[in-house]
């Protein structure tokens, strides 16, 4: 399930930056007194409570500005925000009061049909009802008065926007759908693949890099287990993304890496691993995702008897934080082992969710502790006391020690790859904590 994400949106000068600076705890986004200072959205991963979410900082709305005009390209940008939130704040200037631009957002707000929490920000006498007498004839229910600027009644907002996210138990008890991600650079070939998995053309096909603008979920079934094929944008390098529409494509392909279960990275053969190629594989594997390589054009490709192999060296060698992620060589031109993304889909799938005994892990790590024992450092030495697993999807390993700063980058490598030797997990990332336990 992807984080819920929450656009923060008001005409300029309102204190939108400097309330997503204290809601992400630092200073992201630029805060001056002058208007319009912020202009492209940006997005950063907060949390409150036990509920993580995206935040989305935006421009000035100001609707006096033609389309063309910046006035006009930073409320472009906002209205993205707006199609893209699952929840949005709203924020007033509570010392100026209501102005003729705050109504005209306001009604932009209630066409969207999204929950939307009525900000009022630079109140310090947050107790002082009077102040917000005459916010209530917008019809967007309750104002929440807070000061940004000094962090009065911030946890009084964050918990009026948490209370529209899904229960936890609406995440968790989804059916049981393997959600795909089809993502890569433009024009290696998504939109095919997919289109001959469901044997039509279901998304829009095209050689000019950038046709498909947003993630399309399609449903579909093979030998009994149901999926979710989600087609994305081609996500080109930043410095690429000219168009406005462009880089909410891209966004949206970053959204489905992180609602699918597992993504698959399409490669494009006649061209091999690029910098974006490994970029987007970072992000995956920083998601947590089950990932799979997916190697499309290959009857472009001059062969002989040690082509794939040395191909696939190439993989290793370019993405080598993706030693775990198994590769697939496909056309989707002449559908030659199409079929096969299915098998290694249900195979990762399956991965994610193993959970190991605990007495079973131990004796592993015990074992793999005394075959190579951790380096000391300064006369001290590692001690490994105990360990148990914590989670799914991706598999996290809390392992209990004696001091964590002992634990060297080379020897945690080497308890994941006792943890792989053993248990598997092939196409999905491990995580490991390490926790000080006194002996």
């Amino acid at each position: 399930m992807s984080k819920p994400v929450v656009a923060i949106v008001g005409r300029p000068n309102v204190g939108k930056s400097t309330l997503f600076n204290r809601i992400i705890g630092g200073r992201t986004a630029i805060v001056e007194d002058t208007p319009g200072v912020t202009r492209d959205r940006l997005y950063r991963d907060s949390q409150w409570l036990d509920r993580a979410f995206t935040l989305i900082d935006t421009g000035g709305i100001d609707f006096t500005g033609k389309e063309d005009s910046m006035l006009g390209l930073v409320r472009k940008q906002a209205e993205f925000a707006v199609r893209e939130a699952d929840v949005i704040m709203f924020i007033v200037d509570g010392r100026a009061g209501l102005i003729a631009a705050d109504e005209d957002i306001a009604e932009m707000l209630r066409r969207s049909k999204k929950p939307v929490i009525f900000v009022v920000n630079k109140v310090e006498d947050y107790k002082n009802n009077d102040v917000l007498a005459d916010l209530y004839r917008l019809g967007l229910g309750e104002p929440i008065p807070v000061s940004a600027a000094h962090g009065l009644n911030i946890g009084d907002l964050l918990d009026a926007v948490i209370a529209h996210f899904p229960r936890h138990d609406e995440e968790e008890n989804e059916p049981d759908i393997i959600k795909i991600a089809f993502v890569g650079r433009p024009n290696v070939g998504k939109s095919s693949l997919v289109n001959v998995i469901l044997g039509q053309e279901r998304v829009i096909v095209s050689e000019i890099s950038g046709t498909t603008r947003d993630a399309i979920d399609t449903p579909f079934e093979r030998e009994g287990q149901r999926y979710i094929l989600i087609d994305t944008a081609g996500m080109r390098r930043k410095g690429n993304i000219d168009e406005n529409t462009e880089r909410y494509s891209v966004m949206r392909a970053l959204r489905a890496i992180d609602r699918c279960d597992v993504a698959l990275l399409v490669v494009d053969a006649t061209v091999g691993i690029t910098e974006q190629d490994k970029r987007i594989a970072g992000y995956i594997q920083e998601s947590g995702k089950g990932s799979i390589i997916v190697t499309n054009k290959w009857d472009l490709v001059e062969k002989d008897e040690k082509t794939m192999k040395k191909f696939e060296e190439t993989i290793r060698t370019e993405l080598g934080f993706m030693q775990y992620a198994p590769t697939v060589f496909v056309s989707a031109l002449t559908r030659q082992r199409v079929v096969k993304i299915f098998e290694v889909v249900d195979f990762v799938a399956e991965q994610q969710t193993h959970r190991i005994n605990t007495s079973v892990l131990n004796e592993v790590i015990s074992e793999a502790v005394q075959v190579t024992p951790p380096p000391s450092e300064k006369g001290k030495r590692l001690k490994v006391f105990y360990c148990t697993q914590a989670a799914i999807k991706p598999p996290n390993f809390i392992f209990f020690v004696n001091n964590p700063e002992l634990l060297h980058f080379s020897y945690r490598r080497y308890l994941e790859n006792v943890l792989r030797k053993n248990f598997g997990f092939e196409g999905v990332p491990i995580r490991m904590t390490i926790k000080r336990r006194e002996e």
